[in-house]
């Protein structure tokens, strides 16, 4: 499925999209860095306000996204620059472009819709796929080979650490249990053992699978670095007067990003936009469940 991404039905929707785009107003020559282009929703929000000599510089990690965000921003008056890259060699990408300072930088690090149905990268519990869950293919390291090698005691912390799961070292101990009568290579397979482990949620709960899922997918694509990694190159790469903004999913990103604003703020390199994250409305919410979970902050270079 995944070889045809730009035939997937699969329809990405920006969060918080709608907020953004009051919160911040672009020049119609403004340089602007999408460092996750996804299927570049945000990207035309944005674009559609740029002249001719405006830029947009978007990077994935997912290249079925390039390929998807290259048909969707075609029609642009602006010059768009995608770029096959994890975020967290941003400045390295923009430089290379022969461009010094940009005036905005936007980060969405959610998981896509269509990467969460294509079944080569295994990130999903709602349907039996190979336990993967790479973005990005060079990648050596796959979630199956962390749930078969990982010791017990490690496992228990990589799933208390990135999917702040409390019932961490049961679903450990069960995982252990499996594998030693065979190898655990499917995402069904595991959300079974973690459904065994802790018992099946109640209805409207998340599944009891959710926060293994998230810590595994952290561990695999080493999100949480990067995503300091492109936070400490931000400050050099704005423009006086140009903004970032992030939308988290999870309280572990939204912690590296609060922080990173508010240590920012105290050097008088940065002044918060959002003294407080903003979330999506319930009208947002009702049309796209995606964005139930979504936190926005803004911050701008002083």
């Amino acid at each position: 499925m995944s070889d045809d991404a730009n035939s997937s039905t699969v329809e990405h929707i920006p969060v918080l999209a709608k907020t953004l785009a009051e919160q911040i107003k672009l020049p119609r020559d403004a340089v602007m860095v999408d460092a996750t282009i996804g299927q570049g929703g945000h990207s035309l929000l944005f674009g559609r306000d740029l002249g001719p000599e405006g830029i947009i510089i978007g990077l994935d990690i997912d290249e079925n996204a390039i390929r998807r965000a290259q048909l969707k921003l075609k029609d642009l008056a602006c010059k768009v620059i995608l770029i096959h890259s994890n975020f967290a060699l941003v400045s390295e990408q923009v430089h290379k472009q022969g461009i010094e300072e940009v005036d905005f930088i936007l980060a969405d690090l959610g998981v896509c819709s269509a990467q969460l149905v294509d079944e080569e990268r295994g990130l999903s519990f709602q349907k039996n796929m190979p336990l993967d869950m790479r973005f990005d293919k060079s990648i050596k390291t796959t979630a199956a080979d962390i749930i078969n090698n990982t010791d017990e005691k490690s496992l228990a912390e990589l799933i208390f650490r990135f999917g702040e799961e409390r019932a961490s070292r049961r679903i450990a101990s069960f995982i252990v249990e499996h594998r030693k009568r065979q190898p655990i290579t499917t995402t069904g397979q595991l959300a079974m053992i973690i459904a065994k482990a802790i018992g099946k949620s109640e209805k409207g709960r998340i599944h009891p699978a959710t926060q293994t899922f998230q810590a595994l997918r952290i561990a695999v694509n080493n999100e949480l670095d990067n995503l300091q990694k492109l936070l400490d190159s931000a400050p050099k790469l704005l423009k006086k007067g140009g903004h970032i903004a992030i939308i988290s999913f999870h309280s572990l990103e939204d912690r590296i990003v609060k922080n990173n604003f508010k240590q920012n703020v105290e050097r008088n390199i940065y002044k918060l936009i959002t003294k407080k994250p903003i979330e999506a409305t319930r009208e947002e919410i009702s049309v796209n469940r995606r964005a139930r979970s979504a936190k926005l902050r803004i911050a701008q270079k002083i």
